[in-house]
């Protein structure tokens, strides 16, 4: 270890810095310093020098140059135990610099903005900030590099108990987070711009994907499994990432998967609306006038299953509807918002976890599937569906309700594992039938569901993920009472399909877009 002569700070960010600058006066150490931070620094009556005055150029075109300059990366990159780069130095009277402190220009911050524009984003790209973070931790066994104001207390730390020196370990752990602060600094920028050229909607060449751990959990979808939360930023703030979680036991692996599931399902519904699901499945989906009534409709549909399942509102959760929930047991709630009541009464169940997350519309631009060694990447399952715009393939004719039941029932399948078979009346769930190898299973187990519940099947809708192959299922699900069918169709046998529903007397939709989910 060596002592720290000269150090550079140049940060967007001033958080701390009058503290930190105040501490490197105290060991002695010169303070080369840029525009605003210099004069930051002077304001707090800290020995700074420009580094313009340092350079002997001036800071020109509006900034834009400032340290990008030999003497400034000179005496970053030089190896100090090379006598020929020391003794370049000497011949260019060029100083090393032993410590550089940067952070760059609020990028991110900045789009984040709705106001801002294309050009106010071009200029917060940073360029002399990230070659000195570069350089520094290229050459981190001579320099110290820092680059967030949380590793301030620790550098100071370190200078107190060594004597105004740094140990290597400690340069070597700022080292790897410089590299990944610029990482994330060149991916925004990236992804900006991508954005900005409309490829979103497209699959480029290389895709990056910068994730931040935002949890370590227990372990994954089994004891024997370990896991950890990685976020991704998003732009919008409905993302099941932006919980907030106000109650309860740390979440799992599972209870993170399921919630996505329940929080997608229920967050665009119109009316009061409740979504609860059990192994990433809705086993009850229902709207209402109220969220109390939203949330019986829901679980009436498949108690058994909803026992210690994900329960998701699109609205409020008051104190009644509080209540209910609590005579059953449940692993997380999920809701826009809590009224003081429910939080109340949630909180005689210490484990039970409440999540509050924004009712905001958004999705990511793609949906990604692991396979070994890569991932098939998709853009989201996401239309403009509107009911009035399907086939009636049927002799018969839909009235409003069953529009309205259908267009319900269209779009719970949507979040229900392939084959999905959904049974619906009056905006409520009757019988779920998920991922099985045959429709006609499903459409059997969704029909033992309702049964099982008691609930009646007679003048239901029926949506279909996907297609009918044969017209057993069509028969199948008329034998329990259904009198209406929503389906994409596009079946070589569609004829075959269309002509059992006619015979059954069935209304049948076409919805010309299937809805897999594997």
């Amino acid at each position: 270890m060596s002592k720290i002569k000269t150090a550079l700070i140049s940060v967007s960010d001033k958080s701390g810095l009058v503290e930190l600058g105040a501490a490197l006066n105290s060991f002695g150490i010169k303070i080369l310093s840029t525009g605003g931070s210099a004069k930051t620094l002077k304001e707090a009556d800290i020995d700074v020098i420009e580094v313009s005055d340092h350079t002997g150029f001036p800071e020109m075109l509006d900034g834009r140059v400032k340290t990008l300059n030999p003497i400034i990366h000179g005496g970053i990159l030089a190896k100090r135990e090379s006598d020929d780069h020391m003794r370049t130095l000497k011949d260019h009277n060029i100083e090393t610099i032993d410590l550089v402190i940067i952070n760059l220009y609020p990028f991110v911050k900045t789009i984040e903005n709705p106001n801002s524009t294309y050009e106010d984003a071009i200029e917060n790209i940073d360029i002399g900030g990230p070659a000195m973070i570069r350089s520094s931790a290229k050459n981190h066994k001579d320099v110290i590099i820092v680059t967030s104001p949380d590793d301030y207390q620790s550098l100071i730390d370190e200078l107190n108990k060594n004597n105004g020196e740094v140990s290597f370990d400690l340069k070597k752990e700022f080292a790897l987070k410089a590299f990944e602060h610029t990482s994330n600094y060149d991916q925004a920028i990236f992804q900006y711009l991508q954005n900005d050229n409309n490829v979103s909607d497209k699959f480029p060449q290389n895709i990056s994907i910068h994730l931040e751990k935002s949890m370590d959990m227990r372990y994954g979808e089994n004891p024997h499994q370990q896991a950890a939360f990685y976020k991704h930023k998003t732009n919008y703030a409905g993302a099941l990432s932006n919980f907030n979680q106000i109650q309860g036991k740390e979440l799992s692996f599972n209870n993170l998967n399921d919630a996505e599931n329940a929080w997608e399902c229920v967050k665009n519904m119109s009316a009061s609306s409740c979504v609860i699901v059990k192994h990433a499945n809705p086993c009850g989906v229902a709207m209402a006038d109220k969220p109390k009534e939203a949330y019986l409709r829901a679980f009436m549909t498949d108690p058994t299953s909803a026992f210690g399942g994900i329960i998701a509102f699109n609205c409020s959760v008051d104190g009644e509807t509080a209540e209910e929930i609590n005579k059953q047991f449940a692993e997380i709630i999920i809701a826009p918002s809590f009224s003081e009541d429910a939080l109340n009464i949630f909180d005689s169940k210490k484990n039970l976890r409440v999540l509050e997350i924004p009712n905001k519309a958004g999705s990511d631009n793609f949906d990604f599937k692991k396979i070994g060694g890569g991932f098939l990447i998709q853009t989201p399952d996401q239309i403009d569906f509107d009911i009035n715009t399907c086939e009636v393939v049927s002799e018969l004719k839909p009235n409003q309700d069953q529009l309205n039941d259908m267009s319900f029932a269209w779009h719970v399948a949507q979040y229900v594992k392939s084959n999905a078979i959904i049974f619906c009346k009056d905006n409520m769930t009757l019988g779920v039938g998920a991922g099985q190898m045959s429709r006609v299973d499903s459409t059997r187990i969704a029909a033992i569901k309702a049964e099982n519940a008691k609930l009646d099947l007679t003048n239901s809708v029926v949506a279909s993920d996907a297609f009918f192959p044969f017209r057993d299922g069509i028969d199948v699900l008329a034998k329990f009472g259904a009198k209406c069918v929503i389906q994409p169709g596009g079946s070589v046998r569609d004829d075959e399909v269309i002509e059992a529903a006619n015979e059954l007397g069935l209304v049948m939709l076409f919805t010309k877009v299937r809805h897999f989910k594997h």
